[in-house]
């Protein structure tokens, strides 16, 4: 899978994998025994169980720390999410608009302007970075900014493979990158903190900022740890860049493909362009009237997901498919084939109208994370039941 996941062949992967072994299969992943598990029985397991819960491969746990969101449930995960949605919620995104602008045409002049070829992956994932540290961490570009972005790529290298920290392994130079790009955040951290006591920034400033600003209402104690924040800004970090990347790259090549939805999509961004002075950045109310364009990339979701699957953990032993998941063992929900799988063969081709059967999904993401939020109460801490 790993190999697959490199070579970005994972649907092929799992389409082998199916046909060998059917929907729900065991193996060995990052050194635990795994259930492997796709297709609209695996979906409605995930989403409606409360006998599983969200826990990462511990590669990932030592590359992003243990306090990152992707590992909290209960009073932990509810207070982590809602300083993280202060920062994430539409009123505060809605004054990001005009930097991202800002940040896409100055990239676009760099490195596409005059070019008669690029190699569009790498220069996504560079923009995507730069987005990135603009705004959750308000770095100019400089030697920092680079710093970052060295470490970032070496600890991507190694971030899903065997967690052996031995020599010449990948998970090595990437458990030291991680380190690397941990000091990094930690010192930033550490100046934004300053300049709010002295009144020099505001928590609007970025993602840092917002959540050093925080405090607890009855105490007046800080709502975040520093470990917290660092560990949960590297968690946006790495999710935020594969994801908008990788969407992004393939909504390039689809378009490249599809000559008349590109030509609906230039129209549209024509439109808007017309309204706009030379040199005026986009605002939140332009975004409103992409409304083509959000479909394009909710159709490119559809078809290609941005995320391969999730792990979760067996919280009990759990029924399914007329197979005993034991307590305790890790469980990989692959998620391309609920779009790809036999059982629905719909609008893997051609940017089309939505599927009727994609609404459901927003109340069942709703109701996991109702669960998830639940999880602790009356039952010990989220540590204690994770550990079991």
């Amino acid at each position: 899978m790993l190999r697959a996941m490199r070579t970005n062949t994972g649907e092929q992967w799992i389409k082998q994998r199916i046909a060998r072994y059917g929907p729900v299969s065991k193996l060995s992943l990052f050194g635990a025994p795994t259930v492997f598990m796709t297709g609209p029985a695996a979906n409605k397991l995930v989403f409606s169980s409360e006998a599983l819960a969200p826990k990462q491969p511990r590669c990932l746990l030592l590359i992003l720390g243990r306090r990152n969101i992707l590992e909290l449930v209960g009073d932990d995960y509810r207070r982590v999410r809602g300083a993280m949605m202060q920062f994430l919620k539409p009123d505060s995104l809605r004054r990001y608009v005009g930097a991202i602008d800002a940040e896409v045409a100055r990239h676009l002049d760099a490195v596409w302007a005059g070019q008669r070829r690029v190699t569009v992956l790498p220069l996504m994932k560079l923009l995507t970075f730069d987005i990135i540290a603009t705004l959750l961490f308000g770095l100019d570009r400089g030697a920092v900014r680079r710093e970052l972005a060295d470490a970032f790529a070496d600890m991507l290298e190694g971030m899903w493979s065997v967690p052996l920290d031995l020599p010449f392994m990948a998970f090595r130079r990437s458990l030291r990158a991680s380190k690397r790009a941990r000091r990094v955040l930690e010192a930033t951290l550490r100046e934004k903190r300053d300049k709010l006591e002295r009144g020099e920034s505001s928590p609007a400033d970025d993602l840092q900022s917002c959540l050093a600003s925080l405090r607890d209402e009855g105490s007046g104690r800080r709502l975040l740890t520093d470990e917290e924040i660092v560990d949960n800004t590297m968690v946006v970090l790495v999710a935020g860049h594969d994801t908008s990347s990788v969407l992004m790259i393939f909504m390039m090549r689809h378009l490249a493909g599809d000559p008349a939805t590109l030509a609906t999509k230039v129209q549209e961004h024509e439109e808007i362009a017309k309204n706009k002075a030379d040199g005026e950045v986009l605002m939140w109310e332009d975004l409103h009237n992409m409304r083509f364009t959000w479909r394009v990339a909710l159709e490119t979701m559809w078809m290609i997901p941005p995320l391969f699957g999730s792990f979760q953990h067996a919280l009990e032993d759990i029924e399914f498919d007329g197979y005993l998941i034991p307590k305790g063992w890790q469980v990989f929900w692959a998620r391309p084939a609920a779009s790809f799988g036999s059982h629905d063969t719909r609008c893997t081709e051609k940017i089309s109208l939505p599927c009727a059967h994609r609404r459901e999904w927003g109340g069942r993401a709703s109701a996991w994370r109702e669960r998830r939020s639940a999880r602790g109460k009356g039952g010990g801490s989220g540590e204690e039941r994770m550990a079991g």
